[in-house]
């Protein structure tokens, strides 16, 4: 199997498990109140969305061949894009739609926390 396969699968996994913690803390929250669990929601979205975004445009650029000045570049963009599309999204959540606070806040973490520690135990088991 290829790196660049291999990479494309951990990403793949990494993705899913930060899914499963958005959809498994949604519904916990749910529990207490739907809007607690949309709340919920809004911020894990604000995590894993620009999660998939970069994902795709690293994988678009993979099979270019860069040097290495415009390589850092191209990260650095997508490293922005993710924190401007996460900041939007939770705007949006708590200005729009009048999200809860604490829901929100919590899953934002939790997500991002799998996004930290997930990769470890994916290389670690396969």
């Amino acid at each position: 199997m290829s790196v660049s396969l291999m990479s494309r699968n951990v990403a793949l996994k990494l993705l899913f498990v930060q899914f499963l913690a958005l959809i498994a803390s949604g519904l916990l929250f749910c529990l207490k109140d739907p809007v607690w669990g949309a709340s919920a929601l809004g911020g894990g979205v604000a995590v894993w969305l620009p999660n998939v975004v970069f994902m795709i445009f690293a994988w678009r650029h993979q099979a270019q061949t860069f040097t290495k000045g415009r390589l850092a570049w191209s990260f650095a963009i997508g490293e922005g894009v993710k924190v401007v599309a996460t900041f939007a999204i939770l705007v949006v959540a708590l200005g729009v739609f009048k999200a809860v606070w604490l829901p929100l806040i919590v899953t934002w973490l939790l997500v991002l926390v799998v996004q930290i520690l997930a990769p470890a135990v994916i290389n670690n088991k396969g």
